[in-house]
């Protein structure tokens, strides 16, 4: 059972310190890695109530069910690239999953992608004409509670 005013309580927050409101997904279906654009509108149906690591309390993960996936299918989710062509990426590279989505989906908007550790308070993972974008891959972590707390 999730309890849903803590989860609500935490998007909230999290959303009102955010720099940004505008968001790519990226998961895979189907043998597929998609991404859609979207906002923070969304995150109430496709975020989860996780345990966080010791003493973190709870976290925010985007670990999308299939139903979340079709939904964010139907808001205009566009192909990125084969699962195989991805998970070769990532098995060739010292990045994790979420940085080699960030990269390719960076290097589709026509700029040069290098890591960066921005708070996400503090910018987005990418500009595309004037708007700030979080990138977030499946299995992706926004914040816990004690974050949260600091704020």
């Amino acid at each position: 059972m999730m309890n849903t005013a803590l989860f609500q309580t935490m998007i909230d927050k999290y959303d009102m310190f955010a720099y940004t409101h505008h968001y790519i997904f990226g998961f895979t279906f189907k043998d597929n890695v998609y991404m859609v654009k979207t906002t923070s509108k969304v995150l109430p149906y496709i975020l989860k109530l996780d345990k966080a690591s010791r003493g973190q309390g709870y976290a925010l993960r985007f670990l999308p069910t299939l139903d979340q996936k079709a939904f964010l299918l139907t808001l205009g989710a566009t192909l990125i690239c084969s699962k195989l062509f991805f998970e070769e990426q990532v098995s060739n590279s010292k990045y994790n999953k979420g940085e080699i989505f960030e990269k390719i989906v960076t290097e589709q908007f026509g700029q040069e992608w290098k890591k960066d550790t921005v708070p996400f308070t503090d910018g987005g993972d990418l500009t595309v004409n004037n708007t700030a974008y979080q990138i977030k891959f499946e299995k992706a972590t926004f914040t816990n509670e004690k974050i949260l707390a600091r704020m």
